[in-house]
């Protein structure tokens, strides 16, 4: 099954080959900002499928082929979550959230009201919020800020944008302007409750197996704030090296998808 529909919402499936036993545990898996479902189904879907998990990709409102992008500005993480929300009761068992950006700031909101089978955070906004990442950004590298400024009101950017700010290991131009056309402009709401005005507080949330990862330079959400991350919730952050935001689209990416389900494994989902 492919491009199914939650109550309108796209959601990307990939189930196991029947010559594969399947897992208990499905796995749906969050976007980050500007992006959609399509960034999973690139590599990681299929991967994990192969090795007997039901994989689910979610286009939050607003994003991919889910309705809403003329009212884009109108949805906040609140309203993301209930996406999740909308997906997770669907299917047979409390899944694992694998969130990467943005999508591991929705699934922590998602955890001070729903129970998960466990949680990826994929070089996510941390707890605290954007704001220290993005004064980083904003003293280090002025120019990408701008450039994400004006990507998040709609506006058109440098293809070498998308490449600093996902990637550290080589990626072809075909690829970069393949991804590139399919980056949209993120909701302005969302991107205010991720600074300040929305963030998670532990105290709601029953916490499940965690994983934290990152990359060694991530020029948006660099190791420190990755680190920072894991301390608040009392695991050890791992960081990959020589790797760069776009963890699951880097020419490494199979190296993040093995750890993941090494990890699965280890917890016994």
């Amino acid at each position: 099954m492919s491009g199914a529909r939650f109550s309108g919402l796209e959601v990307i499936s990939r189930q196991p080959p029947a010559k594969v036993s399947p897992r208990n545990t499905p796995l749906l898996f969050l976007h980050g900002a500007y992006a959609a479902a399509w960034c999973w189904d690139e590599h990681f879907l299929s991967f994990f499928a192969e090795r007997g998990y039901a994989c689910h990709a979610l286009s939050v409102s607003g994003h991919g082929a889910s309705p809403g992008r003329e009212r884009l500005d109108s949805f906040g993480i609140d309203h993301y979550v209930r996406d999740v929300a909308e997906v997770a009761e669907r299917l047979p068992a409390p899944p694992v959230l694998v969130g990467h950006s943005m999508g591991g700031m929705v699934a922590q909101k998602y955890l001070e009201q729903h129970e998960a089978a466990g949680v990826v955070l994929m070089a996510s906004v941390p707890p605290q919020g954007l704001w220290a990442a993005a004064l980083g950004l904003a003293f280090q590298k002025p120019g990408l800020m701008n450039d994400l400024n004006r990507l998040l009101g709609g506006g058109q950017v440098a293809l070498d944008t998308l490449r600093t700010a996902m990637f550290a290991q080589p990626v072809t131009k075909e690829d970069l302007a393949r991804w590139y056309k399919r980056m949209q402009p993120e909701s302005h709401r969302a991107i205010w409750d991720m600074t300040l005005f929305n963030l998670p507080l532990k105290s709601r949330m029953n916490l499940p197996p965690l994983l934290v990862l990152g990359a060694e330079h991530d020029t948006l959400i660099p190791p420190s704030q990755v680190e920072m991350t894991a301390r608040h919730y009392g695991v050890e952050a791992e960081i990959f090296e020589g790797m760069g935001h776009g963890l699951m689209l880097e020419l490494g990416w199979r190296q993040v998808a093995e750890r993941i389900l090494g990890w699965l494994d280890t917890e016994g989902l």
